[in-house]
């Protein structure tokens, strides 16, 4: 029988940075509400997004786009985590086990319910819709991974050369956008994909050591610098990604979002005090403890339960008012609650495989087994994101950066890169 969070809760040592963990119940659970509120779904199962329907809106994303917090916060545990566990294979296995097991358990399912809907011919309308939605966050699953692959390099980076290390990575994303759009270099914009997601978890690092001293500087800092970049350059006012646009802040990611990232993690920095008082409250601890122990099941399936919800309304003939209407905000809470209450029971029956396991022993070895893993799972759940679960049979295509890549080959590549990570983790005598 597993520990209860009320017991988890009781056993933490005082030592524990409970803010951190209060920033990553609280962000998630921001970007799962963010998608639930933008899905704009018509009575003929269309689905749009509410950022389009209402232009106005896409200023609120500078407050609610609260990814580079998750990121952040995963720069400062990663720093801890390997520093007590040094070794390359053991790190990864370790980081991996709770993201990648749901993960691939949320691929399977999916997987074989997209082949039973497509033998049956049952894959159009919002099913057809949802086969492709469903897929699209494993982008962040993706880049967590990169993340976790870069942490031993890009800490020892950090440990010789502090902020220095983050002024490398920034001014990558200041070169790449430069020969983006002022010397239009074909492919180069999605080295951003590296240079700031990582900017942003170098972060972390900065703050584990306590090098993040003057937070209102950084976040003054980052709200000018997207203010001025999107006043005056090529940058939409959205920090999340519109259908349509001709350049996102978001796919490939731009300098724009690193300020904005900068803007965020200054503020957070700056609600430390009173946000460390608030968690350190027992029931609220015991709150984010249940809470980051089912986090990432909530994310992997909170689309699901969502379109769950408008299915069901389209099924039962409930009329689904225009988006954006009057009774269409009315509706938000009802449907918020059908969602939660649907969320709690996909976490209820798959909860499980997010549980963590005893760590197999590991040897020095493994490290380029490792490596391989995690670049293969890497490749398989961002190729997965952009294909969906949509023609498994038919081998509908995407293309990741320059190479085109099918879902059947995606999930290939996810699946074994994650039995390598596995395998790299575990000494032989364990095995």
């Amino acid at each position: 029988m597993g520990i209860s969070a009320r017991e988890l809760a009781a056993a933490t040592p005082a030592t524990r940075d409970r803010y951190v963990d209060l920033l990553r119940v609280a962000s998630l659970t921001v970007v799962v509400l963010g998608h639930w509120l933008m899905a704009a779904v018509t009575a003929d199962g269309q689905v749009g997004n509410l950022l389009a329907v209402v232009p106005e809106l896409q200023v609120v994303t500078w407050a609610f786009q609260v990814m580079p917090v998750f990121f952040f916060v995963g720069g400062f545990s990663h720093a801890l985590a390997h520093r007590s566990r040094p070794r390359y294979a053991a790190f990864l296995r370790a980081r991996l086990q709770r993201l990648l097991r749901p993960t691939m358990v949320f691929v399977g399912v999916w997987g074989a319910a997209a082949l039973v809907l497509q033998l049956s011919g049952a894959d159009g309308g919002l099913t057809g819709v949802a086969l492709r939605l469903v897929a699209q966050p494993l982008w962040f699953i993706g880049i967590y991974l990169a993340m976790v692959a870069f942490t031993p390099p890009l800490l020892r980076l950090h440990e010789r050369w502090g902020w220095g290390a983050f002024g490398a990575l920034a001014g990558g994303a200041v070169a790449v956008d430069v020969l983006r759009f002022a010397a239009d270099v074909p492919f180069v914009e999605f080295l951003n994909f590296a240079f700031v997601w990582l900017a942003v978890h170098q972060l972390g690092f900065l703050r584990a050591d306590g090098m993040i001293r003057r937070p209102a500087l950084l976040a003054a800092a980052g709200l000018a610098g997207a203010t001025a970049l999107v006043a005056l350059g090529p940058y939409p006012l959205s920090m999340v990604g519109m259908p349509g646009e001709k350049v996102s802040n978001m796919a490939p990611p731009t300098l724009a979002l690193l300020c904005h990232g900068l803007w965020l993690v200054g503020a957070v920095e700056l609600l430390r005090g009173p946000g460390a008082r608030f968690v350190a409250r027992a029931g609220v601890w015991r709150t984010v403890v249940a809470a980051n122990g089912i986090a990432m099941t909530a994310f992997l399936w909170h689309l699901t339960a969502m379109l769950g919800v408008y299915g069901a309304l389209l099924g039962l003939g409930v009329g689904l008012p225009a988006p954006a209407s009057a009774a269409w905000w009315a509706q938000v809470p009802l449907r918020f609650a059908a969602a939660a209450v649907l969320t709690a029971l996909l976490v209820a029956v798959f909860r499980r495989f997010e549980a963590p396991v005893p760590a197999a022993p590991a040897t020095g070895a493994g490290g380029p087994l490792a490596a391989l893993g995690i670049t293969l799972a890497l490749f398989g759940v961002l190729g997965l994101s952009l294909t969906g679960f949509g023609g498994l049979l038919d081998g509908h295509a995407a293309t990741l950066i320059a190479v085109p890549v099918t879902a059947p080959v995606a999930v290939g590549l996810a699946l074994a890169g994650w039995l390598l990570v596995e395998r790299a983790g575990r000494s032989r005598r364990a095995g």
